[in-house]
């Protein structure tokens, strides 16, 4: 049988690392689910065929802190799970995110008790909040873009800032007559 090889048109793609290195970012987190209540079953539906979560690059759940990226937090946190959440918090790589999902994690929901935390930004930094009892799955979604959007902003921000710095950097050296390395 003889094989049959057919040549179409070549495609290129030019760009730098940087930009290819924040597309990668934006479109590939790993979602930690740390779900404790009725919030963690709105995310399932997220994740479902139905909305279709992998369009935007989530749709990997890794359920071990060391090979995930974003800790999604959906549910009521009481003092007890506090250091359990802090502990994963802690033993997830950098860079990381959190998102709060629900009444529950962004402010202690219609607990207003000693054994309930009141947010848990009291225990971790959280750099997106999905409001709602519970958060519908679009509120999730828009949660998620939110965050790619905050990942590149801080992505550019940090860019700038090495290059302020090394800028910075060779005129101090100029003015000694240091050389630059």
């Amino acid at each position: 049988m003889k094989a049959v090889t057919a040549t179409t048109g070549e495609s290129w793609l030019t760009t730098t690392f940087e930009k290819l290195e924040d597309w990668s970012q934006r479109f590939s987190f790993w979602p930690f689910p740390f779900g404790t209540a009725c919030c963690a079953i709105e995310f399932m539906s997220t994740v479902s065929s139905h909305y279709d979560l992998s369009r935007f690059g989530s749709e990997v759940v890794r359920f071990s802190p060391r090979q995930s990226d974003v800790l999604l937090v959906a549910g009521t946190i009481n003092d007890k799970m506090a250091p359990v959440l802090k502990k994963i918090y802690d033993q997830m790589a950098d860079p990381k995110w959190v998102i709060s999902m629900g009444a529950c994690a962004c402010s202690g929901g219609f607990y207003r008790a000693y054994h309930v935390m009141q947010g848990i930004d009291e225990i971790i930094p959280v750099d997106v909040y999905v409001p709602g009892c519970p958060p519908t799955p679009e509120g999730l979604i828009y949660g998620i873009l939110q965050l790619k959007e905050k990942v590149s902003r801080d992505r550019e921000h940090q860019r700038r800032m090495n290059r302020e710095s090394k800028d910075q950097e060779k005129t101090q050296s100029v003015n000694t007559g240091a050389p630059t390395v």
